[in-house]
């Protein structure tokens, strides 16, 4: 089989043919055809005992790894083949035809997250210690990274260090060649061809190029290096490894020197990049400065495959590494950092806009220093290499450009500094600089810890999200270190003088030269002040003046209907989204999935914004929180001419500044008036007098020529416009997401999208998802007229008027409605944004973050281009007539006078189809509750003449073999194990239907999914009592019988954590952790305020009629290698549960599915688009996430090609119906089969579609008690469906000639296109899905029954083998015990814990354990803590300390004698208490960021925190002794916080959209903050708490108290509370 055709992979579709016949390597098998291989954490263990130091190491050694035996040979070649980019360089020359556009298939396939540090010396002094030191701690951050499939070929590691002369010089003596001159030599480090003649020939481009510039080769140094350490895979790409020397002797300056090495390695990649060997050559690094040396290595072998770095004599003052962890599987040689000027452990959100943009640039970028050889430098970007290797390329260009590190990482990563308290009033000039900059570099927005060298200067910084944990420390000798963990080196603590942490968008730099650090504000301001950034801003920055909207309708009623109908809107779009928005001011909320077809499958015609899916951040980066964090994000775009950001001037910034995108017509007929925009208006019809044919690509080539033409003539803004004085039926208006999207890439190909900006006067366009669209794909700023007219119209009318003046709808004024129509599209721009984990517009704008179902190649490549539209679709000229096909509406006289409701949201008689319908549900509830079979077959028969609604409906089978007796076949109770029921939390639906769905399941052997809402411990244990189908313990069920179990086997974890204790952790089959969800992916779960019970409050920990909405999933998931660490969690206090994953299908997810497999998940849930929801905004189900069958094939074929696809389950959901549903999943890959929707139906649900209100008719989804009295449904209807679903089966594998499930899965050739013809297309092309690329080494039903995947030998296993402690647990007894811990000691405690909860409950323990630790704990420390444990820890420790803690007693501090003084530095790291229910906490020193997230009831003390402190949190007590970060408090309904403020900031950090802030004034708050600060003294020594206690009264009125409105009446909080006097008391009275 052909390799090409089928891959996802895009390496492979250029690969030569020599690869495409290989077969796969088998991963190591032994003769019996078992895998030898123990899938150790995945962490690729060491070969050598664990310890290099401390005294415990012989007794800890790791086991051995099994000889590597019979490996076939491989594909690797062709899986790893690197393709025309001169490695992750900048190759392609103009004689290659460039990429029009950064493709967003390249993109993904490259995905990375890792681990980084460096060390510096402060004098400058060069040591080989220092080299042995990075090399330690690089093998102390291997859990931070990857392996391949052979588990031994790392995804790269690396070090940047200065250049080690005396090693060179020692070398050059003995080759007789004279010492270097260290002033004017280059030294490259050169990955070459390993063939013989291409090596011949890639050396002589090399020296000719040099040549040519006039600079001398005094020789070539072959590297060496040792391969026997090298991976299987690593090994088949292994290059030649060499050395190169060049003497510059024309120039003297350092830049000029470094500036002459860069053209040259510009030159060299454009000569190669023609050659069929062109991409194996790759320099790590070309200077005069620094000096690469990395690989596709696992960190701990770095320093044995490079010899040179064993050697004495390599001594550097400084030295940066870096662990990789890629999560495709494809890691290559060149992708290994640090880079040339960076190491990079994080993900740009932003990348194909960045790419875009800076393509865009390539003419206007213009610099003296370069003498006028710009073009031969171009490009800066390469879509083909990784987003940290662009970011390299472009700041390495700023650098050369003559900026110096700092300021090209403010200008690339700027801080988020808009009302910054501290900025703003102490450093207005940091402000300055970012205001200039910004309106001509877009930021790289994304998760980023950066580390940079120049080789004078070493520095750090953290994005503006901080979402990379960064922690430093510097020692009496002088030396600085930075790394993503604390303890990744043995310290003496008595020499370190200062310990921090780097938070959100702040810097570190170490400068060499003057042996001087800069903390962030330092840096910052000395980069801020080399120019009069104000001055200029000032001058020649113009804001946009808000204008009034206007105040009556334009144009008469009937006018603004046909305008409605030529443009496609439908009644439901103007009363459900428009009207709801501007009423409310907020984006309508639905419920259920979005079960109508996809846009180009349906019989209706859709809008072109419906062919478009946003796209959305899971697992390799996080969707941020725009509710609780907006503090980071901001609408604000500008509009104008870039200029040339090479050179620094006032003119730049002359741009036009407006607050958001969203223009009304005052604010465009402004914009319109600039004088100094020269605006251009360009409308946007078609002409079809003609015919139709051809029309719509001619009017956009015209288009194209009319904006070029304009912005040639000066023109610095379009603005596209569909506005016209009468429509005519012969000039229907071009689709304006298409305008815009021609406009945008005919000015980027053409070098002039600099020059000016686009701006949409548009009447289509109205929803956020729209506007989103827009901006995507080019425009700066909208201004929807018809939404706005639609507005006024709706306030004026009559039917308005009268139910505000009954008081019925809140009065609003015709301002205020469109005021609130444009608050709502900012909110919700703001969440479809945070999805993708972007803060900015100005870097939304561009990049183009879709992709598209139903659009042919043709119309993509002009308007959309580097989009993916996997499976084709429309031609223009389709295009046009779907278009048109609205647009008559406008004209006809028969058409109705009032719009038309499509049924696009709610079902309606003749509306648009939807799966989930009323007469299925009728004919559903008729066969499960009569157990009629021939019910069932009509029910079968309605989905089969359904017309088509989802991909799967496109294919049928066919089979090879002749059918067979059903007999045959495997029994129906063995295919139900593989069905499971969907996450539906207790809180979105009722306690009857969770119930009952779960004794279903529990039946047949399959699994339910306790969603995100916890759940009652009363059902965990099986019923003995049920009498005529009741049962006093479970009361308000009927049909159940004894034996049953109501324990869901899948528990979720999900990011509010709601209910996940201990216990529940340790009753749990399954361990489910949810990234997304199908109907919002990106998104938090939300339950509205009146379906929160007081039952449902308990089980939640939260307080009840309190709304919950849990954040977007970030908090302990917000990149790979954090997901790795939950799952290590998760398996360390249940080590018995499987743990999945689950993840929504998109573009890309084959890339995420292999680092989840990496990461030692064993289950990967995938779902689709469609999947149901309790209660989500409009937008959210309609417009995110694909079909499953696409990320279904994606996630199947590309594990399979990674080798990885035997350590995972997969499973799938996504509108599951039937067994045809379950067949077809089967043959794309799926193990296991989800139902959702369709198990509530069963169960009684009748689509009334009000899950949001909490008024559901049958009590399925409703909390009240009379509806739930109301709830018809039984476990055995759920069971008699299930078994029906597999007796469909059962027949169709009969049919096809199959004995068992486990023969056709993954069996893709077993599929073929249905003949059926579209109403819309025949240009569908459905290859993606069909092809295949083989099948697993085992059978399902091996992959299902493999034991769960272990976390290899821990810590924990050593405390619980200790007969003391188990004898403690046994018996109940109290003991005291001490242990030494390392940072790779993760999730410690764990273990212990749930072995602990599973004896005794979550309170049942009575006995003690005292454990204390010394030294640096690892990630997830004493996580799920239970009473009776009481764990010290002496040292320090990373992020997650007391994740999910339940109780007992928690202590940090750091050893006795520092040289740093405890309350000013950082001792625990980010995220800390995440989700905890009970226990006690004191830590003396301060904590990172996030401290106390979703705490439930825990209690804290700490001196001092980061950003989003209290975030989120219910209940329990938290007192900070010291200074907290912004956004204190965000999202926090419950609990009390009590900080210290002794230089009164706090006032402006605080949130204060939900909590009130006092003085502490009552007697019970005053006695429980001097309880906590007398606790924290006597367990942690804290000098900072015993001055407090010491002068009592003069702290006391320091200290503010934070009160949530659900504690506003209680003693702690309300001084009255004691004396109840008459009459509320208000208690505002101190604030100042």
């Amino acid at each position: 089989m052909a390799l090409q055709s089928v891959s996802p992979i895009p390496h492979l579709l250029h690969s030569n043919s020599r690869a495409a016949a290989q077969p796969r390597p088998s991963i190591l098998t032994s003769n019996d055809g078992r895998l030898l291989v123990d899938f150790v954490g995945l962490y690729c263990k060491s070969k050598r005992t664990r310890r290099k130091y401390g005294a415990s190491s012989g007794a800890r050694s790791l086991p051995r790894f099994v000889a590597k035996t019979s490996l076939s040979s491989s594909a690797a070649k062709a899986v790893l083949d690197l393709r025309n980019s001169a490695l992750d360089g900048e190759p392609n020359a103009r004689s290659v035809v460039r990429p029009k556009v950064a493709n967003l298939d390249d993109i993904i396939s490259e995905r990375g997250a890792c681990g980084v540090g460096f060390i510096a010396h402060l004098e400058n002094k060069g040591s080989h210690q220092i080299i042995k030191d990075a090399l330690t701690a690089l093998s102390c951050m291997e859990h931070r990274g990857g392996c391949g499939a052979d588990n031994d070929s790392g995804d790269g590691s690396g070090l940047m260090t200065s250049i080690p002369w005396d090693l060179f010089n020692n070398w050059a003596s003995k080759q007789g060649i004279s010492s270097f001159d260290k002033l004017h030599t280059g030294v490259g480090m050169v990955f070459l061809p390993k063939d013989e003649d291409l090596l011949k020939e890639a050396k002589k481009v090399i020296v000719n190029t040099f040549r040519q510039e006039g600079l001398e080769v005094l020789g070539w140094r072959p590297v060496p290096v040792n391969t026997s350490v090298v991976g299987y895979y690593a090994k088949e790409t292994l290059p030649n490894i060499q050395q190169i020397f060049i003497k510059v002797v024309k120039e003297e300056n350092v830049d000029d020197i470094e500036r002459e090495l860069y053209i040259c390695r510009k030159l060299i990649e454009r000569a190669v990049s023609s050659e069929s060997w062109g991409n194996e050559l790759y320099f790590c690094s070309l200077s005069n400065q620094t000096i690469v040396y990395k690989g596709m290595l696992r960190s701990e072998v770095l320093g044995l495959f490079y010899s040179d770095l064993q050697s004495d004599l390599y001594k550097s003052p400084f030295a940066i590494y870096h662990r990789r962890y890629s999560t495709n599987t494809s890691p290559r040689w060149p992708l290994a950092q640090p880079m040339r000027l960076l190491g990079h452990n994080g993900e740009i959100n932003t990348i194909q806009g960045n790419l875009n943009w800076m393509q865009s640039r390539e003419t206007s970028l213009k610099s003296p220093v370069w003498r006028g050889r710009e073009n031969e430098i171009c490009p800066y970007g390469n879509p083909m290499a990784s987003d940290s290797a662009n970011l390299d390329s472009a700041a390495e260009f700023l650098l050369r450009s003559g900026r110096n590190p700092e300021e090209a990482l403010m200008i690339l990563v700027p801080e988020a500094y808009k009302n910054h308290p501290t900025l703003t009033i102490k450093y207005p000039e940091v402000v300055d600089f970012y205001d200039y900059y910004k309106g001509q570099m877009e930021a790289w927005d994304g998760p980023a810890l950066l580390l940079f060298s120049d080789g004078n200067t070493v520095g750090a910084c953290l994005d503006r999200n901080g979402l990379r944990p960064a922690r430093y420390w510097r020692t009496s000798d002088n030396v600085v270190y930075v790394a993503s963990e604390v303890g990744v080196l043995p310290m003496d603590e008595s020499k370190v003088t200062m310990k921090g942490r780097l938070g959100p968008g702040m810097m570190i730099t170490v400068d060499l030269l003057k042996g001087q650090v800069y903390e962030n504000t330092e840096v910052k301001k000395r980069v801020a002040l080399s120019n009069p950034y104000g001055k200029w801003v000032k001058e020649n920055l113009r804001s946009l003046k808000p204008v009034n909207f206007l105040s009556a309708t334009v144009m008469d009623n009937d006018a603004i209907l046909r305008h409605q109908q030529a443009f496609g809107y439908s009644s439901e779009d103007v009363q459900m989204v428009i009207e709801t928005m501007a009423a409310q001011g907020k984006e309508p909320t639905f419920c259920m999935g979005d079960d109508i077809p996809l846009a180009i499958l349906s019989q209706k015609p859709h809008t072109l914004y419906d062919y478009f899916k946003q796209r959305f951040a899971q697992v390799t980066n996080p969707a941020i929180d725009p509710l609780r964090e907006g503090l980071v994000m901001s609408l604000e775009v500008n509009v104008g001419k870039r200029g040339n950001i090479l050179e620094v001037g006032p003119e730049n910034a002359s741009q036009v500044i407006l607050s958001s995108p969203v223009l009304n017509d005052g604010e465009l007929e402004s914009l319109l008036k600039d004088p100094y925009l020269k605006s251009q208006v360009l409308p946007t019809f078609f002409d079809i007098h003609k015919g139709v044919d051809g029309s719509l690509e001619k009017t956009l080539n015209k288009l194209c020529e009319a904006a070029d033409e304009a912005v040639r003539n000066g023109s610095q803004l379009l603005v596209l416009s569909d506005r016209s004085d009468a429509l005519e039926p012969t000039r229907p208006a071009v689709p304006i997401l298409l305008a815009v999207g021609a406009v945008h890439q005919h000015l980027i190909q053409n070098g002039l999208r600099m020059s000016a900006s686009i701006v949409a006067d548009t009447a289509q366009c109205f929803s956020t998802h729209q506007f989103a669209c827009l901006i995507g794909y080019g425009a700066s700023a909208i201004c929807p007229y018809l939404a706005l007219e639609t507005c006024r119209q709706w306030r004026l009318s009559n039917k308005t008027v009268n139910l505000m003046r009954n008081g019925k709808m809140p009065s609003v004024t015709i301002e205020q409605a469109q005021k609130n129509f444009c608050k709502a599209v900012k909110s919700g721009l703001l969440k479809i944004l945070s999805k993708m984990g972007i803060s900015l517009l100005s870097s939304y704008c561009g990049a183009q973050i879709f992709e598209i179902y139903g659009i042919g190649k043709e119309v993509v490549d002009l308007a959309f281009c580097g989009s993916f539209s996997k499976i084709g679709g429309l031609t223009f000229d389709e295009l046009a007539r779907e278009t048109l096909s609205f647009w008559v509406k406008a004209f006809s006289e028969d058409t109705a006078k009032r719009l038309e409701n499509f049924g696009f949201i709610q079902f309606r008689p003749g509306g648009e189809y939807h799966g989930n319908n009323p007469e299925m549900s009728k004919l559903l509830h008729k066969a499960v509750r009569q157990r009629s079979e021939s019910a069932f077959s009509v029910y079968q028969q309605h989905l089969a003449n359904r017309p088509v609604n989802v991909l799967r409906d496109l294919f049928e089978f066919k089979s090879d073999h002749a059918p067979i007796p059903v007999g045959k076949v495997e029994p129906a109770v063995s295919i139900v194990q593989r069905f499971c029921t969907g996450g539906m939390s207790l809180g979105a639906i009722s306690r009857e239907t969770h119930e009952a769905i779960a004794i279903a399941m529990n039946r047949i052997a399959g699994k339910s999914n306790s969603g995100e809402g916890g759940e009652d411990p009363i059902r965990w244990k099986p019923l003995t009592d049920v009498v005529d189908g009741y049962s006093p313990t479970l009361p308000h069920l009927k049909g159940l019988q004894n034996g049953d179990t109501a324990t869901s086997a899948i528990k979720q974890v999900a990011s509010g954590r709601f209910g996940v204790t201990p216990t529940f952790l340790v009753n749990a089959d399954q361990l489910e952790i949810k990234i997304a969800q199908g109907a919002k992916p990106g998104e938090g779960g939300q339950l509205p305020g009146k379906k929160v019970s007081a039952y449902i409050a308990r089980l939640r920990n939260s307080k009840p009629g309190v709304p919950l909405i849990s954040p977007p999933p970030h908090h302990d998931i917000y990149s790979i290698e954090d997901l790795a660490q939950l799952i290590f969690d998760l398996h360390q206090v249940n080590p018995k549960a499987k743990v999945s994953v689950k993840l929504v299908a998109e573009a890309g997810i084959g890339t995420v599915a292999s680092g989840v497999a990496k990461g030692n998940a064993d289950v990967i849930q995938i779902s689709g688009h469609d999947g149901g929801t309790g209660a989500s905004p409009i937008s959210s189900i309609k417009h995110a996430g694909g079909p499953w069958e696409l990320g279904l094939t994606e996630s199947h074929q590309t594990l399979i090609q990674n080798g990885l696809r035997e350590r995972v389950i997969l499973r799938v959901d996504g509108g599951f119906k039937s067994g045809v549903d379950v067949l077809m999943a089967a043959a794309m890959g799926a193990d296991e089969y989800g139902f959702g929707s369709v198990a509530m139906i069963a169960t009684g649900c009748v689509m009334a579609r009000i899950c949001h209100t909490n008024n559901c008719p049958v009590g399925v989804a409703s909390q009240r008690e009379e509806l739930r009295a109301r709830f018809p449904g039984v476990p055995g209807d759920l069971v008699n469906f299930f078994l029906y679903v597999a007796e469909e089966v059962r027949g169709m594998l009969a049919q096809l000639g199959y004995e068992k499930l486990d023969d056709i899965i993954g069996r893709t050739d077993l599929l073929r296109p249905r003949d059926l013809s579209l109403m819309k297309t025949q240009h569908l092309d459905l290859n993606y899905v069909l092809s295949f690329v083989g099948l697993p080494k085992w059978s399902s039903t091996a992959i299902r029954n493999q034991d769960v995947h272990t976390n290899g030998p821990v810590l924990d296993d050593i405390l619980l083998a200790d007969p003391e402690i188990l004898d403690a647990i046994e018996n109940e007894k109290v003991i005291h015990k001490t242990f030494k811990i390392y940072n790779i000691d993760r999730a410690v405690c764990g273990r212990i814990a749930g072995v602990i909860a599973k004896k005794y409950g979550d309170t049942g323990f009575a006995g003690q354990l005292n454990i204390t630790f010394t030294g640096s704990a690892g990630q997830s420390f004493a996580c799920f803590l239970t009473p009776g444990m009481n764990i010290r820890l002496v040292g320090e420790a990373n992020d997650y300390v007391g994740k999910g803690i339940a109780g007992g007693e928690l202590v940090v501090t750091p050893v006795d004698n520092t040289g740093f003084i405890p309350e000013d530095a950082a001792i625990v790291g980010n995220t800390c208490l995440y989700g905890a229910t009970g226990g006690q906490i004191f830590v003396r020193g301060k904590a990172g960021e996030r401290f106390a997230v979703r705490n439930s009831l825990a209690e804290a003390v700490v001196e001092g925190t980061g950003d989003h402190c209290c975030e989120y949190m219910t209940g329990g007590c938290v007192v900070v002794l010291g200074k907290v970060g912004r956004n204190v408090a965000a999202g926090m309904t419950g609990g009390l916080a009590y900080i210290l403020d002794e230089d009164n900031t706090l006032l402006p950090k605080v949130n204060k959209e939900i909590v009130k802030i006092q003085r502490v004034t009552a007697t019970v708050g005053q006695m429980q903050l001097k309880n906590l600060i007398g606790a924290h003294v006597e367990k942690t020594g804290s000098s900072k708490g015993s001055a407090i206690l010491k002068e009592w009264d003069k702290y006391l009125p320091l200290f503010w108290q934070l009160v949530p409105p659900s504690e506003e009446d209680t003693p702690e909080a309300c001084a009255e509370y004691e004396k109840t006097s008459a009459g509320q008391v208000t208690l505002q009275s101190t604030i100042p």
